[in-house]
């Protein structure tokens, strides 16, 4: 198993995307493909005394800057170090790909050249949140600002597969996120998506609301792209903000500064459950192969960690156990549609004439070709 990763991709590269991929073969015998721009690639090999281990290089001499707008990105720079890097597993060479790069470019790049996932409407990030419980799982955090009650409840489904295998979860509690606790509260899609989340044999919860994301009451917190970045940063954010403010405040006298001796050890196991550069990246769900996204900051440290994670999820087949559910819980998420109900009837036999073996327009999920989705 190799894989793929975006060199140039993130606020330190290529130094610690480098470091990160040498310290993964080191540590835990992870072989990668390092794609970018090869003599800044090679230069840090040298300086590493790693030029002798087994990792690959492949040329690519554009880079997607951070900010850079996805859908002119992907057309300007056909060479990306993205690009080649997701190419890479299209090809079979690569079992997965990993970029710190610019989150829009990533999802971009990735959907053009893997595609959607049969029967995935729209693919989301999902990011582990640290909760008084452990983690859990928050999607999608980003690429997806409005989406439908369809997309929500498919968010649902593939974050339930994920939680199994990333968080070792039996029959994760799935929750959507909610400004109430009653079915009434939200906009339609939302009120749509609780509907379809009840029909399903999905361990369901209802809604939760925003002051229990941390508190773990669920285990999968679906919500809309825009709702969910804006919850990640602001936990970011905050985390920052109390280790700055508790920092500031054991300087102030020496009763302070021995009190802070003695609560060491319970900050720095607090500080590492926060830490990002702990547990790695978010995968982007729905893809057909897998595609993981770190941290724009992401350090030496962070990148090892996230090669683990994604090698990981390649050895629990993530992407083949979520094709699966999809297909499974297909009827629940056409259940709206007139079309599709008409159709079931007619496969059940309610109506008599007609051939069943002919599916019906709309037996497949329509969805939107990747050119819109990219631009949206």
């Amino acid at each position: 198993m190799k894989i793929a990763v975006d060199a140039m991709g993130g606020d330190n590269a290529p130094s610690a995307v480098v470091e990160g991929a040498v310290l993964a073969y080191q540590e835990l015998g992870i072989e990668t493909i390092l794609t970018g721009i090869p003599e800044r690639i090679d230069s840090e090999l040298s300086r590493l005394g790693a030029r002798g281990l087994p990792l690959e290089i492949r040329g690519a001499e554009q880079i997607i800057e951070m900010g850079e707008s996805p859908s002119r990105a992907l057309k300007s720079k056909p060479n990306s170090s993205m690009r080649v890097a997701a190419e890479a597993v299209k090809k079979g060479d690569a079992s997965a790909v990993f970029s710190a790069g610019d989150t829009g470019g990533a999802f971009a790049v990735s959907l053009h050249v893997l595609r959607r996932m049969k029967g995935v409407l729209r693919p989301a990030i999902a990011a582990l949140i640290p909760t008084l419980k452990g983690f859990c799982i928050m999607l999608d955090v980003g690429a997806n600002l409005v989406p439908k009650a369809q997309h929500l409840f498919q968010f649902g489904v593939m974050g339930q597969i994920y939680s199994e295998l990333a968080l070792e979860v039996t029959k994760p509690t799935v929750g959507l996120l909610n400004v109430g606790g009653e079915d009434s509260k939200g906009t339609d899609a939302i009120r749509s998506a609780h509907e379809l989340f009840s029909k399903s044999d999905l361990n369901f919860m209802g809604n939760v609301e925003g002051s229990t994301i941390f508190q773990g009451s669920v285990d999968v917190i679906v919500c809309d792209g825009f709702s969910g970045n804006v919850a990640l940063k602001v936990s970011e954010s905050l985390s920052e903000m109390l280790t700055t403010l508790l920092r500031e405040e054991v300087t102030h006298s020496v009763r302070s500064k021995i009190g802070y001796m003695f609560l060491q050890n319970g900050l720095k196991s607090m500080r590492k459950r926060t830490d990002y550069s702990e547990y790695g990246a978010a995968p982007l769900l729905g893809l057909d192969g897998l595609c993981t996204i770190g941290h724009g900051r992401s350090n030496p440290k962070a990148v090892k960690n996230a090669l683990k994670a994604t090698s990981r999820l390649v050895e629990k087949q993530l992407t083949g156990k979520i094709e699966g559910e999809i297909d499974r819980h297909l009827s629940v998420q056409r259940s709206t549609e007139a079309g599709w109900r008409l159709w079931s009837q007619i496969r059940e036999g309610i109506f008599q004439g007609g051939s069943s073996d002919q599916p019906a327009a709309g037996d497949e999920p329509s969805g939107e070709d990747e050119t819109n989705l990219i631009k949206k």
